[in-house]
């Protein structure tokens, strides 16, 4: 576990058990929450202080409530062993479609790799994204908690599957064929073009000149977050066990 509990653990141990008043499930209560609180307080200080370690590799960094967001799964799903890799994906579906909004970050080393434009779903809005959608057809993106899955070749060229992790809201990705895969309408030239990046039918599709380098990193396994503010619960009740 990531967890330590510190010297303020044994104060507010020490502060229920003076209630003399307080029942043994009222403090047993009140213990848990504590527990709780020092934990969360833990892991909060413990994210930041990864984030402020960061080597950005002279990339803009991401926010810090979106790392934190995507960290938090990354631990979840590492302790369950659904993921394998020290690599986490992050995508930030709050910012313009013209700004690089996919981040690649090594954990072990804690080093951003890549930092890139990355398209959305053309049902899931024009330069911003705001609609989302787990179903057939939609053409939309799905937000969530991704692990890669494996190499194949497409119609985009080399391409990576995805395995969507969150009950109702991705896990359809891999029967509708959501992948990352490059495309040519993600590009800095299109944005001049059109005034905006291109959109996809749903696939999170990257620059074509950064797609193998990318998913030769990120296959077989490691954690690929998609985050939008619309969407924000506890993790233990997001995830698929």
């Amino acid at each position: 576990m990531i967890y330590k509990i510190y010297p303020l653990f044994v104060f507010l141990l020490l502060s229920f058990g003076k209630d003399s008043k307080s029942t043994p499930d009222l403090k047993k209560n009140a213990t848990v929450k504590a527990i709780a609180k020092v934990e969360k307080l833990t892991v909060d200080s413990k994210i930041e202080s990864v984030y402020n370690s960061l080597n950005s590799n002279n990339f803009k960094m991401p926010e810090l409530k979106t790392f934190s967001e995507a960290l938090k799964g990354f631990y979840l799903l590492k302790e369950k062993g659904v993921i394998k890799k020290n690599i986490l994906t992050l995508i930030d579906f709050s910012l313009s479609s013209n700004s690089k909004r996919l981040w690649v970050i090594d954990l072990t080393s804690n080093t951003i790799l890549f930092n890139s434009l990355v398209a959305h779903g053309r049902n899931t809005g024009e330069e911003f994204a705001s609609a989302f959608s787990n179903l057939n057809s939609s053409f939309k993106s799905s937000l969530g908690f991704y692990a890669t899955g494996e190499i194949y070749q497409g119609k985009h060229g080399a391409s990576l599957r995805l395995d969507g992790l969150e009950n109702g809201v991705n896990d359809n990705a891999r029967e509708r064929g959501v992948v990352m895969h490059g495309a040519d309408y993600v590009s800095e030239s299109f944005i001049r073009d059109h005034k905006r990046l291109g959109r996809s039918q749903g696939c999170p599709a990257v620059p074509v000149e950064l797609t193998n380098e990318i998913i030769q990193l990120i296959k077989d396994k490691s954690c690929l977050y998609i985050y939008h503010p619309s969407r924000s619960f506890s993790m233990e009740e997001r995830l698929i066990s």
